[in-house]
């Protein structure tokens, strides 16, 4: 038998849907185990490796090549004792450039029990988490963080709690023997207020554990096979928690650790797809379907563009209305096209600029000016409108440019989507 190379090792990643299939539904076969005795002998049949294991402990990695030795070393020294044989631990890589998928797959050689998928085309630590798990054989499927702040040891007060009949076993550092070891003030507010914040939306799922936004945890796989799964951001447990199965929950205090090597991954996107996520959840199916019907990211950057304009459109009434004393709605009108003038050029270079650059060449950009003109134009007449039955109705003649924010703010809906099924139309690429 011709030995095997490292990268015949790497495992091929699951791809489609985001759902955990029961032992039972894939015969236990997990996909992607291919038997490399039958490759070296030419043929083509492929054989799976049919043996399951009680844990697969899903370690998703970017850019943690100084780490995971390391990590692996600690984990096996455990697992070796409490799971002789009898676990697996699966690396997911999102192509880190420092090539921690290729660091991980020479650990192969000294820890068979280690699997590593080098994953390209998707990223995110919590798909990379469920990649992991479809690909996995244990009937306990965990996940622990690749930087070493979640301590390994844990993991065997996790497993505990599953074997004595819990469905979940969450790592938290709100429960007694738990914490954090030198967050700021500031990081301790931010955690404590999304924990807060998800209370408030989502208090049937969220309150179930003291600690929400824990990364470490292990799951009785039948309590999440079944449903799709559609994670945002990193904290997966919310998925998990708002879609799985589970019933009894059992909590093991840790402390968090600061991190040694690599930079930290947290950053404000993180919070911002906690919140979005927590609404996901909260409204069902219902969010995705306003996504698939109203383009949101595409609104959110005409937004932005409209809010230049609004500081162009700003300055320049003031510049005339109150610095030359021209009349107010002279004023506004010569004020509004240089704003759309303004905001043409971003729209067309940022918020429409994958239709733009299909779309090349003075004539059709002219031609998509002369649209977005006209129909701001008419959002203007509207506009003005508004601007005085708001100045002269509600505000009773004051407030002039309180006025003038509140009609704008009502007009970017009309002008987002005259813009988007006219101006920038998708049907006219060819």
């Amino acid at each position: 038998m011709v030995p095997q190379s490292p990268l015949q090792k790497l495992q091929s990643c699951p791809s489609g849907p985001l759902q955990i299939l029961p032992l039972a539904a894939l015969g236990t076969i997990p996909r992607g185990v291919v038997d490399r005795d039958a490759v070296d002998k030419g043929t083509t049949e492929t054989r799976f490796d049919l043996k399951t294991v009680t844990l697969s402990l899903a370690i998703p990695t970017y850019n943690e090549g100084q780490n995971i030795g390391p990590l692996v070393q600690r984990l096996t020294a455990l697992l070796d004792a409490a799971l002789p044989n009898d676990y697996e631990l699966i690396v997911v890589d999102d192509d880190s450039p420092d090539l921690t998928w290729q660091q991980a797959l020479a650990l192969t050689a000294t820890y068979p029990q280690l699997r590593v998928m080098r994953r390209q085309g998707e990223r995110g630590l919590s798909s990379a988490v469920i990649r992991g798990w479809q690909g996995a054989r244990g009937q306990i499927l965990g996940v622990i963080d690749a930087d070493l702040q979640h301590p390994p040891e844990v993991l065997l007060g996790l497993l505990e709690a599953i074997q004595q009949g819990a469905d979940l076993a969450v790592g938290s550092r709100h429960v007694e023997g738990g914490g954090v070891s030198e967050w700021s003030l500031a990081r301790r507010v931010l955690s404590r207020g999304a924990q807060t914040v998800g209370l408030l939306l989502l208090p049937n799922v969220v309150g179930r554990v003291s600690d929400p936004m824990s990364g470490y945890f292990m799951v009785r796989r039948e309590a999440i096979a079944g449903p799709l799964l559609n994670p945002k951001g990193y904290k997966i447990l919310l998925e998990v928690l708002g879609r799985g199965d589970i019933g009894a929950i059992a909590e093991v205090g840790y402390v968090f650790q600061e991190r040694r090597e690599g930079a930290s991954k947290v950053t404000w996107r993180q919070y911002i797809d906690y919140i979005h996520h927590l609404l996901r959840l909260r409204l069902g199916g219902k969010l995705s379907q306003l996504h698939q019907r109203f383009p949101m990211q595409r609104f959110v950057r005409f937004g932005v563009v409209g809010l230049s304009g609004v500081v162009v459109d700003m300055v320049i009434l003031y510049l005339l209305h109150s610095t030359l004393g021209l009349p107010l709605t002279r004023s506004k009108i010569m004020a509004a096209e240089v704003a759309i003038i303004n905001n043409f050029i971003w729209n067309d270079a940022w918020t429409f600029a994958d239709v733009s650059m299909l779309q090349k060449g003075w004539s059709a950009r002219l031609k998509r000016f002369f649209k977005f003109n006209a129909i701001c134009l008419a959002g203007l007449v509207l506009n003005v409108l508004m601007l005085r039955v708001i100045y002269d109705l509600v505000f009773g003649q004051r407030w002039p440019y309180l006025a003038n924010l509140v009609a704008i703010a009502i007009v970017t809906f009309w002008n987002f989507w005259l813009n988007l099924k006219l101006s920038w139309r998708v049907t006219q690429v060819k």
